[in-house]
Order: structure tokens, then C-alpha cells, then sequence
């Protein structure tokens, strides 16, 4: 896969009380990512081309990739493939990478959604209302500890988008 075709369609910037060293564990780790990915565990395998899972709080594989860029604790990209009948077939992978950076006493934390092909708000409107609420809840544990309680489900409209595509959700 040539990712040089995907471009961002999604870009987030926070700033984190934290180092560098800690937001890699954090976006790393499955232990740490139960925390603020709402009980998901993120599963990185450590290398360039190595897998990249994440797995409900019951352990089923909910989303599936490959690691792009692995450079502890500067940058990851990984494709983010969502294990939905057909959903990748339709709308193709998702790249998603984290740039860390040092900033003063704080780390500046960039997420940025890239896609191959351009894709409707519709479609975009899961992951524009999903990626705020991981990234503050990251935000949180690292600064205070605690999680945000955020509850939410996929947004209507990127449902209702993904059934006139033909795509079967959960």
C-alpha cells in the first residue's frame, strides 16, 4: 500500500501535561489504553509492518492495521480498519497517525485521519465525534489519573450514509 495517496481529512492538536515518553506508552500499551479507549485494548506490535489491533473490553478484534511509521516516542502510523462487513472493501482503509512532540513542560499530541479516496462528512462523522472524546479521555488519565465518562454510540447520520452504501453495521 502506498500511503503517500492518503491524505488527512481529520486532524486534532491537544497539549498534554505529560512527556513524551508517557503519551507513547499511553497510545502503546494495552493496559494503559483500557483507560481512555473506553476499555478497548490497543495491541502494537513493535516494528515497521507489524500488526496493529484493537480488542473490545471482551477481547473480540474490533479493529485491525498495520504499523507504518514506529518511532518511539516521536511518531506511529498505523492503518485503523474497522471490522465491519464491508466497510473497508467500500470505503477504504483509514491511516491514522500520532506526532508527539515536546512543547515547554507539556507534550503537543497531533492525530491526524488520512484516506485514499475522499469520503462524505456523513461517512466522516464517526471519527470526528469518536477521536475528541479518546483524545480527552487520554488527556485526563495522563494529567489526573481518571478517565472521562464519555457514553455514545456511531452517530445516525454516518449509519444512515453507510446503509445507502450498501454496508451492513453491527
Amino acid at each position: 500500500m502506498n500511503i503517500d495517496q492518503f491524505k488527512p481529512l481529520t486532524v486534532y492538536t491537544i497539549y498534554i501535561a505529560s512527556t513524551p515518553e508517557k503519551v507513547w506508552e499511553a497510545l502503546t500499551s494495552a493496559e494503559f489504553s483500557r483507560m481512555y479507549f473506553f476499555g478497548n485494548a490497543v495491541e502494537v506490535e513493535p516494528r515497521l509492518g507489524g500488526a496493529f489491533r484493537v480488542r473490545t473490553p471482551d477481547g473480540a478484534l474490533h479493529i485491525s492495521g498495520e504499523v507504518f511509521a514506529y518511532d518511539p516516542p516521536r511518531k506511529l502510523s498505523v492503518t485503523f480498519n474497522v471490522n465491519w462487513p464491508e466497510l473497508i472493501e467500500k470505503l477504504g482503509p483509514t491511516l491514522v497517525t500520532y506526532e508527539i512532540e515536546p512543547a515547554g513542560d507539556a507534550v503537543r499530541l497531533t492525530m491526524s485521519e488520512g484516506h485514499d479516496r475522499p469520503l462524505s462528512d456523513d461517512i466522516l462523522s464517526g471519527g470526528r465525534q469518536g477521536w475528541p472524546a479518546i483524545l480527552s479521555s487520554l488527556k485526563s488519565v495522563l494529567e489526573t489519573g481518571k478517565p472521562l465518562v464519555v457514553k455514545m454510540g456511531p452517530p445516525q447520520r454516518m449509519l444512515d450514509a453507510l446503509k445507502a452504501m450498501g454496508i451492513k453495521t453491527p
